[in-house]
């Protein structure tokens, strides 16, 4: 049964990003730090502590860093199919993280020195992560899709300044470091995962996904791997014995494949990184905890 669509605080009704602690090494486009007091109010609902929180669709990983670092679950898997973006964090939770810190706070930021950075093709893990953070700091908005334009005159005139914290990433990506043991890294499909996982009922998974359902397109100029087969996502979600909690676009099209699964859903208000009020939807079996 549907539940009727309700609005529910975000960042437009008083989440201060500000407040939520930094973790991922990311900018991302439609990352979702403004979700993580909902994310906690989910997870602290259950009966107990899931065996395993998996994000099937990783991207910056907010959600997943914030649950290996606040011990919210017994262990974390990210799945990741962008080589790219997986290569960063397998290298965060490999022996290879505190050189990745090292590289990043020795590195000298200007234009030169970027366009020297990125003209090699990447020899090994490392070099592809040390690439591809500083892509994501100086490509407008963090995109890393193929064609994404580079910053120019950037915040108060920075320019490539203008998002580089070389000590503030090292801090996040050594904190990370620090609890290797408890998660385990995927380059791979998420829907692969959720078919492993869907019997599991002590696995609690966090689904986010390319938003290109509904004709809705930023997806496909956000993301290198955007197409995705929607109809299946809502049939392994609703196939989940665990508990599950998916984010959407709110469109038709995602509410009718969510009452065809008997997924509940509700709206949630957020703002994007332009400022504009916008709602998207939470998904799962019980939203009761909202």
């Amino acid at each position: 049964m549907t539940t009727a669509p309700t609005l529910f605080p975000g960042i437009a009704a008083g989440v201060n990003v500000s407040t939520v602690p930094q973790r991922s090494p990311f900018r991302y486009p439609g990352g979702k730090t403004w979700f993580v007091p909902h994310l906690r109010a989910w997870l602290e609902s259950l009966p107990g502590r899931p065996r395993l929180f998996l994000e099937p669709f990783a991207g910056g990983g907010i959600c997943a860093c914030t649950v290996l670092v606040e011990g919210l679950a017994n262990h974390v898997q990210i799945v990741e199919l962008d080589e790219d973006v997986f290569s960063v964090w397998q290298t965060i939770f490999s022996q290879d993280a505190p050189l990745l810190a090292q590289r990043l706070t020795a590195f000298v930021m200007d234009e030169g020195t970027v366009n020297g950075a990125l003209s090699q093709a990447p020899t090994s893990t490392l070099e592809r992560a040390v690439q591809t953070i500083l892509r994501n700091r100086v490509n407008r908005g963090g995109i890393l899709a193929p064609g994404a334009g580079r910053l120019k005159a950037g915040e108060n005139g920075r320019g490539l300044l203008s998002r580089w914290y070389p000590e503030t990433l090292a801090r996040r990506i050594l904190e990370l470091y620090r609890h290797r043991n408890r998660v385990t890294v995927i380059h791979g499909d998420g829907l692969a995962a959720l078919e492993k996982y869907k019997d599991d009922s002590q696995t609690a998974s966090f689904i986010d996904p390319p938003y290109t359902a509904g004709g809705k397109r930023a997806g496909s100029r956000l993301y290198a791997h955007w197409d995705i087969d929607h109809a299946e996502l809502f049939e392994l979600t609703a196939a989940q014995q665990g508990s599950i909690l998916m984010t959407y676009n709110d469109a038709p099209e995602v509410r009718l494949l969510a009452d065809a699964h008997a997924l509940n859903y509700r709206s949630i208000a957020m703002k994007n990184t332009h400022h504009a009020e916008l709602t998207e939807l939470v998904i799962g079996h019980d939203l009761d905890w909202l």
